[in-house]
């Protein structure tokens, strides 16, 4: 069964599998080039089974901004000020709100592109000082990573996360993280001063507890046993930490809250937040191909109860609340 999307048509998801760690299958065409190229499966299919596109190497490419800090003016969004060090995400999450924003302003595409190509602000810790000690700053909680993940693989080498963390410290500015990856751990020293000056939390996103659900729909990120393990490591710690069941996807991960919450709660989170899957521009159809390539079964139920919380439609308009939903699908709390 093949599910029309209105906004957008994609390759049969038969066709094109996806790369041996990636989520996306393909490359959608960017809103702000006028050429687009797809491969013809029919003349690459050595490339289709087991050749060179079941493997799509990682590339990194260095940004030169000027600065670091991307403002956010939506009211139902908790911060006003967001740091980035990475544009693209190696955790390759095919619902990722962020792929036409992060990729489709660079000339890449939202699809492949996105997990594959990764930009690196190397210049972040400077770009962040220089920032601090402008007579114009006024100290305020900035969102350590608004967009991508702050935490993603690179940053195991690279350290970008680190060495702004180190900032805020000298600075004594608050930071809010959130991340997916276990790798946070790696930066308890930090965190642990941060913590006894008040000037930081931490929140794990927690999609799935189902290590076979969240190895497709967020290929590259910690197995969730990592994640309620670093948890528990930061509140054993003294860290503030919390859990955003996010995005929640109806009729894919929402039986799970239950469980989650008691498994976060159980590991010392404080808090938890829940955000309704959000399908922007080009994730629409990326999404929609990920559900009848992964789970066919399942994929129009999915696209249905989405639909019922987003007034018919897949994705919410711009001014919407990013954290509410219509209909009875949206109405939930969750507490502790």
């Amino acid at each position: 069964m093949h599910i029309e999307d209105p906004d957008q048509s994609m390759p049969e998801p038969a066709v094109l599998p996806a790369p041996k760690g990636r989520s996306a299958a393909v490359n959608t065409p960017n809103r702000f080039e006028s050429l687009h190229l797809e491969i013809d499966p029919s003349l690459d299919a050595d490339l289709m089974n087991g050749g060179e596109r079941n493997r799509v190497p990682t590339q990194y490419f260095v940004d030169h901004s000027r600065s670091i800090l991307s403002k956010n003016d939506s009211p139902d969004v908790g911060f006003r000020f967001s740091l980035s060090p990475y544009r693209g995400c190696e955790h390759g999450c095919i619902y990722c709100y962020a792929r036409p924003t992060s990729h489709e302003y660079l000339g890449f595409s939202a699809g492949l592109d996105f997990e594959t190509k990764i930009v690196v602000k190397e210049d972040a810790p400077q770009l962040l000082e220089q920032t601090f000690r402008k007579k114009s700053w006024e100290p305020q909680t900035i969102a350590l990573s608004g967009n991508t993940d702050c935490y993603q693989p690179l940053e195991r080498h690279l350290k970008l996360t680190r060495r702004c963390l180190e900032v805020f410290l000298r600075f004594r500015n608050p930071v809010t993280i959130i991340t997916k990856n276990h790798l946070v751990t790696r930066d308890l020293d930090l965190l642990q001063e941060l913590a006894q000056l008040n000037l930081v939390n931490v929140t794990l996103s927690v999609t799935s507890l189902r290590p076979e659900l969240t190895s497709i729909l967020e290929p590259r990120t910690s197995h969730p046993k990592l994640r309620l393990k670093a948890m528990d490591t930061l509140a054993r710690n003294g860290i503030p930490v919390g859990v955003n069941i996010a995005p929640l996807i109806p009729g894919l991960n929402d039986e799970e809250i239950p469980a989650i919450l008691k498994a976060c709660s159980s590991r010392g989170a404080q808090w938890a937040n829940y955000i309704m899957v959000r399908l922007p521009g080009q994730v629409r159809p990326l999404f929609v191909d990920w559900l009848e390539r992964n789970i066919p079964d399942r994929a129009a139920k999915v696209i249905s109860r989405i639909r019922e919380v987003r007034e018919g439609h897949l994705s919410e308009p711009l001014s919407t609340d990013h954290f509410r939903a219509t209909g009875t699908e949206g109405q939930l709390q969750l507490e502790f």
